[in-house]
């Protein structure tokens, strides 16, 4: 569960550093992650969540309970 987004499911993609020779290595790209807290008024408690910037604005968008209802969908949240 290291570099996973609770909300939106996106993970750490494989791709190639390419050198000015065009000599190619592996790396990763690593997600925009941040460890947040919300509080969460439905069930009247804090969360803590590892979430994207995406998944921030998701949340922004559409509010916490519909977002955590729709990862949940998805099996994107983990507990």
């Amino acid at each position: 569960m290291s570099k996973i987004c609770q909300i939106t499911g996106k993970k750490a993609m494989v791709g190639n550093n390419v050198s000015h020779s065009k000599r190619r290595t592996k790396r990763t790209f690593d997600v925009n992650l941040f460890t947040k807290k919300f509080y969460w008024v439905e069930q009247d408690m804090w969360i803590s969540l590892k979430i994207s910037a995406a998944g921030l604005r998701t949340i922004n968008k559409i509010g916490l309970d519909a977002a955590i209802k729709k990862a949940a969908e998805k099996g994107c949240l983990y507990a």
